[in-house]
């Protein structure tokens, strides 16, 4: 463990020492308290008579919650890692960090630094893209920035959970190669490099064993090989099994201790199934942490710390400006020119209000934020015309949960029955009338009768469609598994299938005709809940057109669509296109206005084939934050100069991307082979000659750079050796501006399948026009190394390396070469 914070003591014999004299004076009853946290608190127990306080627990990645209402909102991770900027990476921490401090919070649960393997996946925007060594970066700035504050950071989800559809389940099976070298890279920096004090398991499978009873992914790898002294917590709800998981490594079972309690590891004990010392081990980690950190010797609230910290919000503010990628700028429509400009014309849903992230844990509710149209507003002040229309609702499944319109023999609604088993079988405990079938119970239970964890429902009676033609059923629900049935067909049906999201059916309906209409669901985890509702689609289009009258009368058109919270976020995976509506409203708006800038909020890629080719200008803004609108504002006008750069291979279709035949799980057996090995996102692409859509690395300025005087200390170097790369960046434009140059190293000649260029090192600087400046990049042994599973352990076999030194993985602007021997 690792900190700066004055307060903090490196784990020495001192510190052992001190943990050792609490450890012998708790009864064993107590050691295993502390083995779970306080049911509905999100802290661990405290032990008063010993001055063992309890230790509170944040999401999350995008801001401090569960103790306040309301906190900053940061800019997404994805957002945050297309800045290639350290400074930026540890300041987001430090600001973290003050917002856990001025709560009272011990433990921050992020940073998340699961590989993008997918832009389906609905926690990409959580996560630092798809480059092992981009995202070990990551975690090293924003662990060493939280933990300076005096909080631990929570590295997370060990390991392999690169998806949300049946995360509890799939197994992710892959070969020891492929976990070293892309998987564990960035966990094994957040240990070794930044000292993190917690890890926290996921919830999947990897190889048919779950992370958390995992004893060679835990004990071997992670606390005997890397050295790992702090806590390994589990993903709430994601231990399966006492013994297994007591003797893995776990520490921690959050949020509350379901298996690791009295009632079973006690039997356990007594057999010597569970050894005492083993109990022992996982307290001491807890009672370390809280002594290197100070938590026994200072109240951890900071109340100096104002809530609304000023410092945090500009910090928000710098990650978004330093994230935002400029994707697309034809005619150089951007920057615009305020002066130029009489009306302009602000559309589409994510314009206002703000959509700043996306859903699930790390959703932070914030004191204030700036939507694109206030954000434009502002800067252009009263002498532009800016006019709005927030287009079609992107998620009308909101307006038609509590709003669709049911019958029953008891009244308006559906008949709900209650089964206390998860079978639906037997006499129902509760039988009642539900006016609309939207309910998101999450772990509590409908009604008191229910006494099981895993219970069941049907819901029946009956609907009258008001219009002919096209009706679309929506459905969601979380950890459960359902059926709807129309007139007695099953039209959605996820007992096979994903289970948590958003479903669909269209059906055809006719005027004035009656249909039955039954649900039949069952809990399957944690939370429950289930939303169904329905509405005809036959006369959509009206806010369309209204967007497309003003497109037609202004002089540019700034057009925000996407993703937001509700159609992106934890517990489920979303489609690669955005909402059909969405692209129709992006072709409309683009064919009668040909000044169409699109500002697209998103957690990753997004299928823009049908509509690219008719825009001139596209900014990717991920989830920017709560200041999002004032830095989308600042870079469309010029007042900032993009120097985003896309930390994932934006790929034009599914099918060109190494994960699509090893993402889901498509024979049903809950195990998905990443067949695709070391060779995901752009090592894919470069593999296979596929030309992506943008990049990684890819992203646009106002302004020109050229590279130039490339020098290596040395051109020869024995194995285990180090060197530095130094080389010229020039401004050639007319705009202040920031570079990320990018080295990747090839090797020539191997004996194993490596690939065409990996990244292993990066800088930016930001340069005045005409300014020239010198930058320096230092490789060790590791980048030249993959990992031997024969050795188990990284090696480098003597060759020719070349080093390709670029504006992206595509621009690749100087070269060289080392010889290693």
């Amino acid at each position: 463990m690792q900190s700066s914070h004055p307060d903090f003591v490196a784990p020495d014999e001192a510190v052992e020492r001190r943990v050792n004299s609490l450890l012998v004076q708790l009864t064993l009853s107590e050691k295993i308290q502390l083995l779970g946290g306080q049911p509905k608190r999100g802290a661990t127990f405290p032990i008063n008579r010993l001055g063992i306080p309890e230790f509170k627990m944040s999401d999350g990645p995008m801001g401090v919650h569960w103790w306040c209402s309301h906190a900053t909102a940061y800019p997404a991770l994805f957002l945050a890692a297309a800045s290639f900027d350290r400074s930026l990476w540890q300041g987001l921490g430090v600001a973290l960090g003050r917002d856990c401090r001025a709560r009272g919070v011990h433990m921050l649960l992020a940073p998340g630094v699961n590989l993008y393997r997918s832009p389906l996946c609905g926690r990409n925007f959580e996560y630092a893209g798809e480059d092992p060594y981009l995202s070990a970066q990551v975690a090293v700035g924003f662990i060493q920035g939280v933990q300076s504050q005096g909080v631990t950071a929570t590295v997370k989800h060990f390991a392999c959970n690169f998806q949300e559809y049946g995360r509890h389940n799939i197994s992710s099976d892959l070969d020891e190669r492929t976990l070293c070298e892309m998987y564990l890279p960035a966990f094994e920096s957040a240990v070794k490099e930044a000292g993190v004090g917690a890890v926290m398991t996921a919830y999947n499978l990897i190889n048919g064993v779950h992370c958390s009873e995992d004893p060679w992914l835990l004990n071997d790898v992670l606390k005997s090989c890397w050295g790992f002294q702090g806590i390994v917590m589990s993903d709430w709800v994601s231990v399966y099994s006492d013994r297994a998981a007591a003797n893995a490594g776990l520490d921690l079972e959050m949020p509350t201790a379901q298996w690791l309690n009295e009632e079973h590891l006690l039997p356990l004990i007594a057999q010597g199934a569970v050894l005492e010392p083993t109990i022992d081990d996982k307290v001491r980690r807890l009672l370390r942490l809280a002594a290197c950190f100070g938590w026994f010797d200072r109240d951890q609230l900071d109340s100096s710390i104002s809530h609304d910290d000023p410092e945090s919000k500009e910090a928000a503010l710098d990650i978004a400006r330093g994230g935002i990628v400029l994707l697309k700028n034809e005619r150089k429509l951007l920057p615009l020119s305020a002066s130029k400009l009489g009306r302009v014309a602000v559309l589409g849903p994510y314009a206002h209000p703000a959509v700043f992230s996306g859903g699930g844990s790390a959703y932070t509710t914030p004191h204030s934020s700036v939507s694109v149209l206030a954000g434009l507003s502002i800067l252009l002040g009263d002498k532009v015309e800016v006019l709005h229309s927030s287009g079609p609702e992107p998620n009308p499944q909101r307006l038609v949960f509590g709003n669709s319109d049911f019958q029953s023999p008891l009244g308006k609604g559906l008949v709900g029955e209650y089964f206390n088993n998860p079978e639906i079988s037997g006499t129902p405990v509760v039988t009642r009338l539900d006016e609309y079938l939207n309910f998101t119970w999450g772990p509590s239970v409908p009604v008191p009768e229910i006494t099981v964890e895993n219970f069941s429902a049907r819901w029946h009676g009956t609907l009258t469609a008001t219009a002919d033609g096209q009706h679309l059923f929506y459905s969601r629900s979380h950890d459960s598994v359902y059926r709807v049935l129309l007139d007695g067909k099953s039209i959605i049906d996820t007992f096979a299938g994903e289970r948590n999201g958003l479903h669909t059916a269209e059906v055809r309906l006719v005027k004035g005709q009656t249909y039955t209409i039954e649900v039949i669901w069952r809990k399957t985890r944690y939370w429950g809940g289930m939303q169904l509702g329905y509405e005809c689609i036959e006369n959509r289009g009206k806010e369309i057109a209204e967007c497309v009258a003003l497109a037609r009368s202004v002089d540019v058109t700034v057009l925000c669509v996407g993703f937001d919270n509700v159609s992106e976020g934890e517990g489920f995976d979303r489609p690669f296109a955005m909402d059909p509506q969405l692209e129709e409203l992006v072709l409309r708006v683009s064919e009668v206005q040909p000044n169409t800038i699109i500002v697209l909020t998103a957690g990753g890629n997004v299928d823009m084939r049908r509509w690219l080719s008719s825009v001139p200008a596209l900014l990717f803004v991920g989830y920017p934050g709560q200041e999002g609108g004032v830095a989308i504002a600042e870079v469309l006008l010029g007042k900032i100069c993009p120097s985003g750069k896309l930390p994932a291979t934006f790929e034009k279709q599914l099918e060109d991307r190494s994960s699509y035949e090893s993402y889901h799980d498509d024979d049903h057996d809950q195990r998905v082979a990443l067949s695709d090995g070391i060779f995901t996102g752009y090592r894919h692409a470069d593999a296979y000659a596929i030309e992506p859509q943008f990049c990684f690395g890819f992203g646009l300025s106002y302004t020109e750079f050229s590279y130039e005087n490339l020098e290596l200390d040395r051109s020869r170097i024995n194995v285990g050796d180090s060197i530095t790369v130094r080389f010229d960046i020039v401004n050639l434009g007319q705009f202040t501006g920031s570079e990320v140059a990018q080295l990747y190293v090839r090797d020539n000649e191997s004996s194993v399948p490596r690939p065409v260029q990996e990244l292993k090192g990066f800088t930016k600087v930001r340069l005045f026009p005409g300014e020239r400046q010198q930058v320096e990049i230092a490789l060790g042994p590791r980048a030249f190394a993959f990992y031997d599973p024969t050795e188990h352990g990284f090696r480098v076999e003597p060759g020719v390396f070349e080093l390709l030194i670029g504006a992206s993985s595509r621009d690749i602007r100087l070269r060289g070469s080392i010889e290693i021997r």
